[in-house]
C-alpha cells in the first residue's frame, strides 16, 4: 500500500482563456484535453494526461489535489482505512471524474481541503521517444518545468492535520516549526523520499498557499525569473533559498491570483531519519534562509 508523489492540482479560475495562456505560454504547460470549463494540463516529461487543471469558478483558489498510488488495490485499502477514521470516501470510476483521469478515491481533509488517491491514469507520454531519447525537447515555451513537485496548504490546526497525514495517509514529518508554546505552526512531509511532498501552515482552513513545480537548478530558476519580468508577471519572492528542505525557489502569481513556485534542490530521506525543528524565533530563517525575514503578505491566501 503506497502513495507515490502528488499528481494533480485542480485550481479555480474567473478567466479560463487568459488562465491557459498564462500556463501555457508563461510557465510552458502542454494543454492534454479541454471542455466547456475545464483545461487539462502537464508538464513535458510527465507521461500522466494531466498534472493542473483549470476549472472556471468566479474566485480562485484550490477545488482539490490528487496523490498517486501505486496499485490499484491501494483504492480499496486506503478507502477503509479513511473509513475506520470516520472519513467518507467517494469512488470515481475510470475516467468518470474526467477525460483520462484514470479511478480514484475523494475525500475531505479536517481541514475542509478535498483530496484525492488515484491510480490508472491514462499515460499519454512525455515529449521524447522512447529510443535513444535526448535530454530534453527543442524549442519549449515560457518557463518549461519538467513536472509539478508540491503543494502547500494552509489550516486552523496544522498538528492535527500532521496526525491525519502521518497515521492515517502514512506520510513523513521531514521539517517542523515549532512555537514557544510547543504547538505546531507549520510541517513539511513526504512519501517519495523527496523533502518534500507537501506542506502545512497556519491559517485558514482550505486555503491553497502555493503549488510547485521542479526544475533542473539554479540555473533554470533563475531562467524562470527572467521569463516571468519578460511577460509582466507579478514576482512575490526573487530567486532565493529556504532554510526547511534547503531548497531554492521563487514565488509569483497567475493572472487570477493563484500563487505560484518553481523549486530545485533540497535533499533525500530516508524513512528513518528524525524531523528538523525550527523554533518560532527562526521561522523567518525556515521559509527564506538569507533574509530570515517572512512579512504577511506572503502568508496571506484566498480559499
Amino acid at each position: 500500500m503506497t502513495i507515490l508523489r502528488l499528481s494533480h492540482v485542480e485550481v479555480r479560475v474567473p478567466d479560463l482563456e487568459l488562465a491557459t495562456a498564462y500556463y501555457c505560454e508563461v510557465v510552458g504547460l502542454i494543454e492534454t484535453a479541454r471542455e466547456s470549463e475545464r483545461v487539462f494540463l502537464k508538464g513535458w516529461d510527465e507521461h500522466q494526461h494531466h498534472s493542473v487543471v483549470l476549472t472556471w469558478e468566479p474566485t480562485h483558489g484550490l477545488n482539490h489535489f490528487g496523490f498517486k498510488v501505486t496499485e490499484l488495490e491501494d483504492l480499496d485499502l486506503y478507502a477503509a482505512r479513511l473509513k475506520e477514521a470516520g472519513v467518507d470516501v467517494v469512488r470515481y470510476g475510470p475516467d468518470e471524474w474526467a477525460p483520462g483521469h484514470g479511478e480514484a478515491i475523494r475525500f475531505t481533509l479536517p481541514s475542509g481541503h478535498s483530496m484525492e488517491l488515484v491510480h490508472g491514469m491514462q499515460q499519454v507520454g512525455n515529449l521524447l521517444p522512447l529510443t535513444n531519447p535526448p535530454p530534453k525537447p527543442l524549442g519549449l515555451p515560457g518557463i518549461a518545468p519538467p513536472r509539478i513537485d508540491h503543494i502547500f496548504l494552509t489550516a486552523e490546526d496544522v498538528g492535527g492535520m500532521t496526525d491525519f497525514f502521518v497515521d492515517v495517509l502514512g506520510f513523513r514529518v521531514t521539517e517542523q516549526v515549532v512555537g514557544d508554546d510547543g504547538f505546531r505552526i507549520a510541517t513539511w512531509l513526504e512519501v517519495s523520499h523527496a523533502s518534500h511532498d507537501i506542506a502545512l501552515v497556519t491559517g485558514s482552513n482550505g486555503g491553497l498557499h502555493h503549488f510547485a513545480w521542479a526544475v533542473e537548478d539554479w540555473t533554470a530558476l533563475r531562467d524562470a525569473a527572467d521569463v516571468c519580468a519578460y511577460h509582466g508577471v507579478r514576482i512575490e519572492t526573487n530567486p532565493t533559498r529556504h532554510g526547511a528542505t534547503r531548497g531554492h525557489c521563487l514565488y509569483f502569481f497567475d493572472p487570477v491570483g493563484n500563487r505560484n513556485e518553481v523549486f530545485t534542490g533540497g535533499y533525500w530521506v530516508d524513512p528513518d531519519n528524525e524531523p528538523t525543528i525550527w523554533t518560532e524565533a527562526e521561522m523567518g530563517r525556515a521559509l527564506f534562509w538569507y533574509d530570515g525575514v517572512v512579512n504577511q503578505k506572503f502568508l496571506t491566501v484566498h480559499t
